[in-house]
């Protein structure tokens, strides 16, 4: 193999995968594809062959999603979609986020490790400790408003429903 360029060289794999959530293998094949029909070798796919593209691969977006999925991704409105926005796209197919009831059952199993006497509900002091663990940078002051939002009504505990409401909630519902 000596002598012999490092096909991964332009690729980075940390950029990529902080944008998307692929496993770097993931993002070998997805640049194999990439690669395969950027024939004109220009590194970037126009995107009106990307529903092409994407149907090829398996991906069946109607033309609705292509066209929001094209807008979200074409930052520049370029039209020319790069390896790192193609990644992003093909993300939005591979990466799925489970189903209500999944997502659910797992919060189950990891609500019944934080209750570990089996009380329905862990303490806000179970759970300041959880998060000082979790994030040793967070100070005091930190914590205290972390539990004052947790705990609206003052009870200083969460039972399975409000963890299940905190665990699901993204920062844009807030």
């Amino acid at each position: 193999m000596a002598g012999r360029a490092d096909p991964w060289a332009d690729v980075d794999f940390e950029e990529i995968q902080d944008q998307t959530c692929l496993e770097v293998d993931d993002i070998k094949v997805l640049f194999n594809c990439f690669q395969l029909f950027d024939t004109k070798h220009q590194d970037y796919l126009l995107a009106d062959d990307i529903d092409e593209v994407m149907r090829a691969m398996g991906f069946r977006p109607t033309a609705e999603e292509l066209a929001e999925l094209i807008d979200e991704i074409d930052e520049d409105g370029s039209g020319a979609i790069e390896f790192g926005e193609f990644a992003q796209l093909c993300a939005k197919f591979l990466v799925e986020d489970p189903d209500p009831e999944t997502m659910r059952a797992e919060l189950k199993q990891a609500f019944r490790l934080f209750d570990k006497a089996g009380t329905g509900f862990i303490t806000m002091v179970q759970f300041r400790e959880i998060l000082a663990e979790v994030d040793p940078n967070l100070s005091e002051v930190d914590l205290d408003g972390i539990i004052a939002e947790i705990d609206e009504d003052g009870s200083g505990t969460m039972d399975f429903d409000e963890f299940c409401e905190m665990m699901m909630s993204s920062p844009d519902d807030e």
